[in-house]
């Protein structure tokens, strides 16, 4: 069985803690042990990583294509004498390369990251196609949303039929730009909406996402869409909530006149969050939850020290603090387990 250095590390415990129990014999654990063949090098992870990069240059690149603005002029001087040219040529493209990638995908289902990586170029030039027909399409009422619903239908039947987390990523991502801004335009670009600035929004928008996700989790993992749609939802949930514990729910005109007890609640609600889902992972052995957690527990109390502590507390008594608070809490938590072994 080929396993990488960290696998092997893991199932050689494993191994050796069930000889320890008696679940496996000497010879049992030599000769299973003996099974195990570590590969040099993680060809996987490094196929992801160079695919990762090479459409990231990509990227960079059509970047520094529209940041060239004589480039730019002469690519729009060729393709002045039809708007439809300019909307077609990408649209065209999009659909070559997301024809190219299920053509791929059924006939060569092991080169995973290289159709992945087809199919984000499809999601590339759609996006410049429905950036050309909003170009085409403006009337100047800034009702830019449903630009961004067209590629969610695009993007989500391209992620879910062709089982790519990154077009999937894409997806979502346009669903958050859509809800932004069909509740931007409804509200007349105004700060709230329903009573509710942008980060509120986007409180109730991870909120439901994560619970979207946790419904059609079954056919999420078969699609294997699952990991992504709940990273995707931690992180609208988390960010809008990190805003809130700044900001409140304010807009910037009276944000400078809030004091700092009222903004206090949301940043005990982003405290309780981050805990809450520590906890959950813990309980379910979770390493998304985790380090979501920990990650934004992290940041609530360095926003808090910079908010509360900068001016009026030494920095070093302020971090012993922190230290002790959480030894203790380290304590507590290896008390537990050592009364829970054996």
């Amino acid at each position: 069985m080929n396993v990488t250095r960290k696998q092997e590390r893991l199932l050689k415990r494993a191994l050796a803690e069930w000889e320890q129990e008696g679940a496996l014999s000497a010879d049992e654990h030599q000769r299973l042990a003996g099974s195990l063949k570590r590969v040099a090098m993680d060809w996987q992870r490094l196929s992801r990583y160079a695919f990762w990069t090479a459409l990231a240059c990509v990227i960079i690149a059509f970047g520094s294509l529209f940041a060239d603005s004589e480039l730019m002029e002469r690519i729009i001087a060729f393709f002045s004498f039809s708007s439809v040219a300019r909307i077609g040529l990408p649209a065209v493209l999009a659909l070559v390369f997301y024809l190219w990638g299920f053509s791929r995908q059924r006939r060569e289902t092991q080169w995973h990251y290289s159709t992945e990586a087809i199919l984000f170029l499809g999601v590339l030039f759609t996006a410049i196609a429905l950036w050309q027909l909003g170009e085409r399409l403006d009337n100047g009422s800034g009702h830019i949303a449903p630009l961004f619903l067209a590629g969610c239908a695009v993007y989500g039947l391209v992620g879910f039929f062709g089982r790519s987390g990154l077009v999937w990523l894409f997806f979502l991502l346009s669903l958050g730009n859509w809800f932004g801004a069909e509740t931007g335009y409804m509200s007349g670009w105004g700060a709230y909406w329903l009573g509710m600035n942008y980060p509120v929004r986007f409180i109730f928008f991870g909120g439901a996402l994560l619970a979207l996700c946790w419904l059609l989790r079954t056919m999420l993992i078969k699609r294997n869409l699952y990991t992504t749609s709940k990273a995707m939802g931690l992180t609208y949930l988390f960010v809008a909530l990190w805003i809130m514990s700044i900001f409140g729910n304010y807009d910037i005109d009276n944000w400078y006149g809030v004091t700092r007890a009222a903004l206090l609640p949301w940043a005990l609600l982003f405290a309780v969050a981050a805990i809450v889902c520590i906890y959950i992972s813990l309980k379910t052995d979770d390493g998304m939850l985790r380090g979501f957690g920990l990650t934004f527990l992290a940041i609530n109390l360095y926003t808090r020290y910079f908010e509360y502590f900068w001016d009026g507390m030494n920095k070093v008594i302020f971090f012993l603090i922190l230290a002790a608070s959480l030894a203790v809490i380290g304590r507590y938590a290896e008390r537990i387990w050592h009364a829970s072994k054996p």
